[in-house]
Formats: structure tokens, C-alpha cells, sequence
């Protein structure tokens, strides 16, 4: 290793629901630090945060890489510490740039982008402000309603408002002005986890409670019958938008064994839309990345009604998916990045 090279801290794992599509996007970010024209050019450590929230070193990490899984506790050298942060592992003092892989609570939510700033050390990726809103879909919806960019109809909801009738029966009622179906949303994860599609007051009920058990910040949205259309930001100065690409599914609706199952969604890149409809959604997508405070990357997830012409913004990603179906990755393919050449651009627009 030559002193010209940039080192990379590749972190993934996490304590999250998303725990294992995390694995999945660290293997491609991988690949991607180590492939292309220019091999050589990354110094690479990665590090692993098991479902307990301890850090591990290259050798368990890249064990885990390999297996593809998360690590049991069989598998980790014991004793085992407590569970928790503990400090860094000892191969990271030569890192020069943070690549986190997290999806999800504790790590796509402004803590680990906290932890970095504290030690003040670039990484790649949304600031804390962007990443904190973005993961929290109150906090988001205020956010876009503020920029003026159309949503869907919605209800915020606390779980303390489910815990007696006087709350509980008016929560209701105003949810169900909405319509059925709705969805019922935790505020803070992402993946479709512990999301419900519900059709009447019993699967409301039901949803409402499922959720609470993972967020005690929820949000209700109005079903509507619309294509479901994606887009792609990267770069920090000049931020600059993707061609928009299109999720299509047989599912009921695009859960999570949907989104990460072989065979049970497809992609159109780039999405057959009217003229001016992908330029609507573009700007849009940058819209939605200032109001939140995102640079680094994201991908911004839209509605769009073909009857009524309609775009309505869904959520923004701030460390979307890197798998093989993930659509950020393909998105700058079709826009004319390779993987290399994207991992590269985003260790680039790496800031403080």
C-alpha cells in the first residue's frame, strides 16, 4: 500500500431491521471500492456492527461479508463485550474517509454521521440534520409540505394516542376520514418494515398497534392508485439528478419480501413517462433534498397518477440500497456511471 492511496472506512451490520440488507449493500460498495479501471486506488478496511451494537475489525467483518449473513453470537470471539459502542476497533486509525452502509435506525438517522463529526472525520453521505429528518417520516412530511412539494393525504400519530378511548376513538375517526385502504407507517424505519395495508377498522386497529411496538412516532397515509417512480441524487456542491426509473410488482403493494426477493419486482430504466413528467420528477427530487439539508447522495421516491397527471412525492432515502436490485445503483448506470466510478464519486463528496 502507497501513502497516495485513500484510505476507506466501509462500516455496515447495524443494530436495525435492516440488518441484512446492509450485508447485501456492502458487498456491492465493496466491489464497487475494489473493481473497475483503477483497483488499486482505495485502501479498504471494513468494519462490522453486529445486532448488538458492537464494532468489530477486518477479520470478523469481512467473515461476515462472505457469509452473507449476520454473525451469531457462536460465531464472535468470546468473552463477548457488552453490548453497545465501545470504542473503534483498532484498524481505524489510518482511515481517511467514513463509507457508511446502514440502513435504517443507527445509522441512517444522524447517529453515526454524530459519531463522525465528533471525531471529525469526512464521510460519505447526508450530515446529521439531512439524515435525522429524512429517517423520521413526521419530521419529512413537515419538511416537503413546507417546500410546497404535493403529497399524499396523512395523519401523524404518537402511540400514546392509542393507549385510552378518549385519544383512541377521535385518532380513529380522523385517520378513517382518509379512506380505506391507507397504510400505516413506523415514522422511523425504512425497508417497508412494519408497515400494514389496511382495509378496515379491525387491520387499522392491528396496524396501529404492530407499529407501535417498533416507533412510538407514526404516520397514516391515504391509499391511492399510482405507478411508483424513483430518482437518484449525488454529489455535494452541485447536486445533480438521475434519470427516473420505475418499480412494477404483482404484489399488493411493494413490501419488504417484495423489494428484496429475486423475481418479485421489476425495474423500467428509464421510466416510460409523458414529456416533461421525468423533468417535473428530477426537480422535484432536488427540491426534496434541500428541504430536508441531504447532500452526499439519496434516492427520492415519488407517485405518479397517469390519469390526473399527478406527481406526489413519497420519502427520501439518505443511504438507499446497494444490492443487486437496488435501484440507486442502477439508476446511475443508466445515467452513465458504472459502480466504480459512482463509489468513487461518492467518496469524493465526502464532507464533515
Amino acid at each position: 500500500m502507497t501513502s497516495q492511496r485513500k484510505h476507506v472506512g466501509l462500516v455496515f451490520g447495524g443494530v436495525s431491521g435492516e440488518h441484512e440488507v446492509s450485508i447485501r449493500s456492502a458487498s456491492t460498495v465493496l466491489a464497487g471500492l475494489t473493481s473497475g479501471s483503477n483497483p488499486e486506488r482505495y485502501a479498504v478496511t471494513v468494519l462490522y456492527i453486529d445486532r448488538e451494537g458492537r464494532w468489530w475489525g477486518p477479520g470478523i467483518a469481512a467473515a461476515v461479508l462472505e457469509r452473507g449473513e449476520a454473525a451469531t453470537d457462536e460465531q464472535l470471539p468470546h468473552p463477548l463485550p457488552p453490548a453497545g459502542f465501545r470504542g473503534l476497533p483498532q484498524d481505524c486509525e489510518a482511515i481517511d474517509v467514513w463509507y457508511p452502509v446502514l440502513h435504517g435506525p443507527n445509522g441512517e438517522d444522524g447517529t453515526v454521521q454524530g459519531l463522525f463529526r465528533l471525531m471529525r472525520q469526512p464521510f460519505v453521505g447526508a450530515g446529521v440534520l439531512g439524515s435525522a429528518v429524512s429517517m423520521d417520516k413526521q419530521a419529512m412530511k413537515a419538511a416537503f409540505a413546507a417546500a410546497g412539494l404535493s403529497q399524499v393525504p396523512y395523519v401523524c400519530v404518537q402511540a400514546s394516542e392509542l393507549k385510552d378511548d378518549t385519544t383512541f376513538n377521535p385518532l380513529l375517526k380522523r385517520i378513517e376520514q382518509l379512506g380505506y385502504p391507507c397504510f400505516v407507517k413506523p415514522a422511523n424505519l425504512g425497508s417497508s418494515v412494519g408497515i400494514s395495508k389496511v382495509r378496515n377498522r379491525a387491520e387499522l386497529v392491528e396496524g396501529l398497534h404492530k407499529a407501535s411496538l417498533l416507533d412510538p412516532r407514526l404516520v397514516v397515509e391515504q391509499g391511492v392508485t399510482a405507478r411508483e417512480l424513483e430518482c437518484a441524487v449525488l454529489g455535494r456542491n452541485d447536486l445533480r439528478a438521475s434519470v427516473v426509473g420505475e418499480v412494477r410488482f404483482e404484489a399488493d403493494w411493494y413490501d419488504y419480501e417484495t423489494k428484496y426477493t429475486a423475481g418479485l419486482s421489476s425495474t423500467l430504466i428509464p421510466a416510460p413517462l409523458p414529456d416533461g413528467v421525468a423533468d417535473r420528477i428530477r426537480q422535484q427530487a432536488l427540491q426534496a433534498c434541500e428541504a430536508v439539508g441531504v447532500l452526499g447522495m439519496a434516492r427520492v421516491d415519488f407517485f405518479y397518477d397517469d390519469a390526473a397527471g399527478t406527481i406526489w412525492i413519497n420519502e427520501i432515502n439518505t443511504l438507499p440500497g446497494f444490492t443487486s436490485q437496488s435501484m440507486y445503483p442502477m439508476l446511475w448506470a443508466a445515467s452513465g456511471l458504472t459502480l466504480d466510478q459512482l463509489v468513487h464519486e461518492l467518496v469524493e463528496t465526502a464532507g464533515e
